[in-house]
């Protein structure tokens, strides 16, 4: 920790180091469609991040600016975000001329210049949204906000337990990244979600296949790349509050930012308080294996919790070098839904439950993650050098009353070294550090080079065992190269090479069993985990293709990419109580090695828009839970035995969207998602992976009527979705039936005085409809999804020029 603070207060002083040279002066006027001026337009130069706003003749400048090649931004409600390079070798004056953004089925996703610009001059297929985006979709999680983009779902338990799932893959298939920084908890768990706060969210990047080159191992299945972009204009203060109530499990939420800039230096800053009671489902009792446990008045007991966030980032812009820290703290306490959790679902004390929805009662799980990281940027003449520090802890807690099973004693022993309601801890400690080069050596060529390492270190403790301490290094190089045939044909391609060594810790049970030796019965403590140490390595590639002209654009991209296993792979062995079962690892699996093909392309005229996104994608060694007829009865109380085994995969699918504007107001669209998967080798070959999503399409419908003097951008959405039923399984997974949903969301912007309040209602669920969602680990024991749920979030603004 020591050498992390004294890197971060290097590169401070660092940012002293900068040279001036000759300056020059940027100006501009900023008009509409017609040619009338847009004043109040927000006007964003890059490198240093300098801001302003047009004047009432839609005029800006910037001055004192250095030769070299900017990136301007200008936005303005109710436009496209316009994006242009600009060489500063004099002093100039453009004109900009924006076009009215056209509100689609992906909402503010088409409607941002940025997201169009990624998606034409990136070969992989990539969504794009912002935080408006994710407050009008709101949900119990960001995962869960993120659920309408195609190709993206969740799996999980409770309304905001939940993990990314991009065309089937999850878990440490999927990397999540903020700031730059992989975001490290305990992935492999089912039973928490990600500890990110959506409100904290500016952009949200999700990259669907294979990532590895840039974001190394765990990025085999996809990226979700979270963002926090604004920076305050200059001699700015200001900041929101936003204010939060669903009606499904009472949730009252507010999350208050505050953000002030004077010239080079600025600061920004949230806190967001959330408090949740017990959710309720469309019926009034689960079938758990053969016990029914009723329901009081739906409400899934013991599923309350609340959520206390943390951010706080400063910064400083130069000329040439910026650099910007972040400081989050998100606490979590929420409890686990009493009649699922642990092995004696019927001994349950409902009354006590029952009596209030809002308390936490045992079983209980507590979070903190706590992070800091550091973001530096150095453009210089020929090249722009970026660098990513960080360092993470995850603290994590399930707590629940201390039950024996098997040979435990009956009653907890006084000489423990962990209180007797520990069932498990896990304390993570993540060193993380990143360095990317980017220059151009020809005219058509632009190149980019760099490094990640990582160090991860675990520690476990508690009564129950699943995985063992344990430390983990990777480190990762690669080199990338963009090389533009001409202005619309875009050649990409990059190598990379990654090392991993990962150790575990031998762990033996606290308590002894008796044990056969040579006809001799002996009481041991067994052990449960030897010692693990693998080194790993491989060399990952892609190369990739668009062709883009005014209304068409395709890409095609090729690669091999690489997931080392984790340490519950390798070394689990205990009793999954969030999937009623028992887990075995294999300390000799080999690394997994994936090939995918992806292909996308599009037809937008801005009225009508189609596209298509399929996928190949190979495993010759997929590592995956095969369940076996065998059962645990020293510790499980007859649980089913999992094994991680390996075998070959073969996965297709892909994506469609399409929307038409059927006049002015209105407009229609679709959005359809199927993914297929089957084991070609090994016990279960013919059967497809476990909770693999079954195909659906979503039909939508919006009505965006004309701004007033009052109201600005307001809308009118509906949503029904058609999914299909599953019926691929793999035991001891069940069939679920498809079912149809409906969901509704109004809002917009209304002004007062000089502010616009946003607000954004949702109705869903609007029938209350019954239906099982087969992603969920609570699908196995019957519990169906949430019910009608009525979602409200006014965001309220306030902002101050400072004189």
């Amino acid at each position: 920790m020591r050498k992390l603070c004294m890197a971060f207060i290097a590169v401070l002083t660092l940012f002293t180091a900068v040279n001036s040279q000759n300056l020059y002066k940027l100006s501009g006027t900023v008009s509409d469609e017609n040619r009338h001026v847009l004043p109040g337009a927000s006007v964003v130069i890059t490198p240093g991040k300098t801001g302003t706003v047009t004047d009432a003749n839609g005029n800006f400048h910037f001055s004192a600016l250095e030769t070299g090649v900017y990136i301007l931004d200008v936005s303005f409600v109710g436009y496209k975000t316009f994006t242009d390079t600009i060489e500063i070798p004099v002093s100039q004056h453009i004109r900009i001329k924006m076009q009215p953004s056209v509100m689609t089925l992906h909402e503010v996703v088409v409607a941002d210049n940025y997201a169009q610009t990624k998606n034409r001059e990136d070969s992989r297929n990539v969504e794009v949204v912002n935080d408006r985006f994710v407050k009008m979709n709101l949900s119990g999680s960001l995962m869960k906000s993120l659920e309408r983009l195609p190709g993206v779902s969740t799996i999980g338990i409770g309304s905001g337990q939940s993990k990314p799932v991009i065309r089937g893959l999850s878990f440490n298939r999927i990397v999540v990244a903020e700031n730059g920084i992989k975001h490290e908890g305990q992935q492999w768990g089912q039973d928490h979600g990600l500890e990110i706060d959506q409100y904290a969210v500016d952009r949200v990047e999700v990259i669907k296949g294979p990532a590895s080159l840039m974001y190394g191992s765990d990025a085999i299945g996809g990226v979700i790349d979270i963002k926090q972009l604004d920076v305050p204009a200059e001699n700015s203060f200001g900041g929101s509050v936003d204010l939060t109530g669903k009606s499904n499990n009472n949730l009252l939420g507010t999350s208050v930012d505050i953000f002030a800039r004077r010239k080079a230096l600025y600061f920004t800053g949230r806190v967001t308080l959330l408090d949740f009671g017990d959710y309720r489902v469309p019926t009034d009792s689960v079938d758990i294996y053969s016990y029914k446990a009723a329901l009081y008045k739906n409400h899934l007991r013991n599923t309350a919790g609340n959520e206390q966030n943390f951010h706080f980032s400063f910064g400083a812009i130069g000329k040439r070098l910026s650099t910007r820290f972040f400081f989050s703290n998100l606490h979590t306490k929420s409890g686990f839904f009493a009649n699922a959790h642990g092995l004696e679902p019927r001994n349950v004390d409902a009354e006590l439950h029952d009596s209030s929805a809002r308390d936490i009662q045992y079983p209980f799980q507590e979070v903190n993650h706590f992070k800091i990281t550091n973001k530096s940027e150095w453009h210089g003449n020929n090249f722009d050098l970026e660098m990513e520090l960080g360092f993470q802890n995850n603290f994590r807690e399930e707590r629940s009353q201390y039950v024996s099973h098997g040979y435990m004693p009956a009653v907890s022993p006084d000489s423990l070294s962990f209180p007797s309601d520990l069932e498990r801890q896990f304390d993570k400690n993540v060193y993380s550090g990143n360095v990317k080069i980017s220059f151009k050596p020809a005219v058509n060529l632009y190149v980019t080079g760099g490094l990640n390492t990582e160090l991860q270190d675990n520690k476990v403790s508690g009564r129950g065992f699943i995985i063992p301490s344990f430390t983990q290094i990777t480190a990762g190089a690669f080199v990338l190269g963009k090389y533009y045939l001409t202005p619309n044909s875009i050649l990409q391609a990059g190598v990379r090479f990654d090392y991993g060594r990962i150790n575990s810790e031998a762990y033996s049970d606290w308590f002894p069993s008796p044990e056969e030796i040579e006809g001799d019965t002996v009481w041991n403590y067994l052990q449960r985990a030897p010692e693990i140490s693998r080194n790993f390595s491989n060399i990952s590639w892609s190369v990739g293709f668009n062709q883009n002209w005014e209304n068409v654009s395709l890409k095609a991209n090729f690669g091999k990419s690489f997931r080392m296993p984790i340490a519950k792979e390798l070394a689990a062995n205990g009793v999954n109580y969030h999937r009623f079962s028992y887990e075995v690892g294999d300390p000799d699996l080999s690394p997994e090695v994936s090939y995918q093909l992806d292909l996308g392309g599009e037809y937008n005229t801005g009225n009508f828009a189609v596209g298509v996104s399929p996928f190949l994608n190979y495993f010759p060694n997929y590592i995956y839970l095969n369940p076996t007829s065998e059962h645990d009865r020293l510790y499980g109380n007859g649980n089913q035995k999992f094994y991680y085994m390996q075998s070959e995969v073969l996965r297709f699918g892909g994506e469609i969207h399409s929307h038409y504007n059927l006049f002015n107001p209105l407009t229609i669209g679709v959005i359809g998602e199927y993914v297929y998967s089957e084991q070609l080798s090994g016990e279960k070959e013919g059967f497809t992976l476990p909770f693999s999503p079954p195909a659906s399409l979503l039909f939508n419908l919006k009505y965006s009527p004309e701004n007033t003097s009052k109201i600005k951008n307001p809308y009118l959405s509906v949503d029904y979705k058609l999914v299909a039923s599953q019926n691929r399984i793999v035991p001891p997974e069940e069939k679920t039936e498809g079912y149809q949903l409906v969901n509704m969301s109004l809002g917009g912007e209304v002004n007062i005085g000089n502010e616009s309040i946003a607000v954004a209602f949702q109705v869903q669920n609007v029938f209350n409809q019954k239906y099982f969602n087969h992603t969920s680990y609570y699908r196995l024991i019957n519990v169906p999804e949430a019910g009608r749920n009525f979602v409200l979030n006014v965001s309220i603004p306030f902002s101050k020029n400072i004189k």
